[in-house]
């Protein structure tokens, strides 16, 4: 029973995430070749490298990167074995799964993450009461959409059909849009002998495929016609029939149509809806954030992803983003914090790190200005180790040296700065 790929869309940015959230714990730019660099294998690294790789689906690497985070340091339970655990239950691999859910509920308890996960593992073994029991518990706070929809569907498979009923009726009213949940609940009412509602359930289920169907065709037609180029009025009163206002998946996948077309001004107002429908969702302000950053609207840019980014410590995508909005609006300090801590999830990104060795550079200069030498001379180091095949460190080096009455290491900067120049 594999979930829909809209559906995965949005789990790999939010399991690993509403764990960290409802527990507690403690990009953009141009790019630029990648540097030798020497290679750190810390923790962050390696989780900003496995939720990466969980938003691209690659889950065998998502697997290697968390295990490598949990051999390192192996109290990483939440941020760590978590996500390992939904990146083997993304492969199939149940028996793994369970084991590494097992390991975390061992840990912090019957959290509604952890059981809807172990209840969706008993479905795929056949485990009714087992389903029943995890997802009852999970559904108290449900983490997903979906989970009111497994919960029903357990309980129709262990053949009780007063509670598959009412979990499912809950089901579609958080899902107006799924036709599985219908498909379920119309074969509930036939089993209970409700035939005339049975077929009007199943009906409208047939009707929502048919819809989804229509969408599907709907988007590649819309994605022809913004073809004509950005900004064209009949393209928009078409594209237009895809607006869903209370359906934040559907206006994402609209905004993100609009983006790929460069029509970003189109792209704001599904955007700004799905916002608004997902407060706490990071994918949907980060949607939003990026436009308005494409759109040069920079203090516009800050807003959602402030709201936001303290929520998710761990995401890289957030963090390389807000960076380089405060690097646009000036704030010089506050965008390096953000860049290094980005870099530090993801130090193979080359966006990221040709504006941190920018921004490392600016700061060094000012320091050294305001004749706090021992700043600048960090902030030097920093670059150093961003780009160790650029002179320009080095030579502020010298400068500095030269200042505070260090000859001998100003005199090893200069032929430093010379070789590389060279090279």
């Amino acid at each position: 029973m594999k979930i829909p790929n809209s559906r995965r869309r949005i789990v790999v940015w939010l399991i690993p995430l509403v764990l960290i959230a409802a527990w507690g714990t403690q990009a953009v730019g141009q790019e630029a070749p990648v540097a030798t660099r020497a290679t750190r294998d810390t923790p962050e690294e390696h989780l900003g490298k496995g939720y990466d790789a969980l938003k691209r689906d690659m889950y065998e690497v998502a697997v290697s990167e968390f295990r490598s985070a949990l051999q390192l340091d192996p109290s990483l339970v939440l941020r760590a074995r978590f996500p390992l655990a939904v990146a083997l239950f993304e492969l199939h691999r149940s028996s793994e799964a369970r084991r590494e859910l097992e390991a975390v509920r061992r840990e912090v308890g019957d959290h509604p993450n952890v059981l809807y996960y172990l209840g969706r593992l008993d479905v795929e073994d056949r485990n009714f009461e087992g389903a029943i029991q995890n997802l009852g518990k999970a559904a108290a706070k449900p983490p997903f959409p979906d989970t009111a929809y497994y919960l029903g569907f357990a309980y129709f498979k262990h053949g009780d059909l007063p509670p598959a009923e009412k979990w499912l009726k809950e089901a579609a009213r958080l899902n107006p849009s799924d036709s599985r949940v219908l498909y379920q609940l119309g074969f509930v009412y036939r089993k209970e002998g409700h035939e005339e509602d049975a077929r009007e359930t199943l009906a409208a289920s047939d009707e929502l495929r048919r819809r989804d169907d229509n969408e599907s065709k709907l988007r590649t037609e819309c994605g022809k016609k913004l073809d004509q180029g950005p900004g064209d009025e009949e393209a928009h009163t078409f594209c237009e029939q895809l607006y869903t206002p209370d359906d934040a998946e559907k206006l994402t996948a609209l905004g993100t149509l609009y983006g790929q077309h460069r029509d970003l001004e189109a792209a704001l107002k599904p955007f700004r809806r799905a916002a608004e429908l997902a407060p706490q969702s990071p994918q949907m302000q980060y949607n939003l954030a990026l436009t308005y950053y494409q759109l040069n609207r920079f203090e516009e840019a800050r807003a959602p992803l402030g709201r936001i980014i303290e929520r998710w410590p761990d995401l890289f995508q957030l963090h390389a983003l807000y960076g380089a909005v405060l690097l646009k609006l000036g704030e010089d300090v506050a965008a390096y914090q953000a860049l290094h801590h980005a870099e530090q999830l993801n130090p193979q990104d080359p966006g990221t790190t040709d504006l941190l060795y920018k921004i490392s550079l600016v700061l060094a200069r000012k320091d050294q200005s305001a004749r706090q030498y021992p700043n600048s001379l960090q902030y030097l180091e920093e670059a150093i180790k961003l780009r160790p095949q650029e002179p320009e460190p080095h030579r502020r080096l010298v400068e500095i040296y030269t200042l505070t009455g260090h000859p001998d290491q100003a005199a090893a900067e200069q032929r430093e700065a010379d070789r590389l120049s060279k090279e």
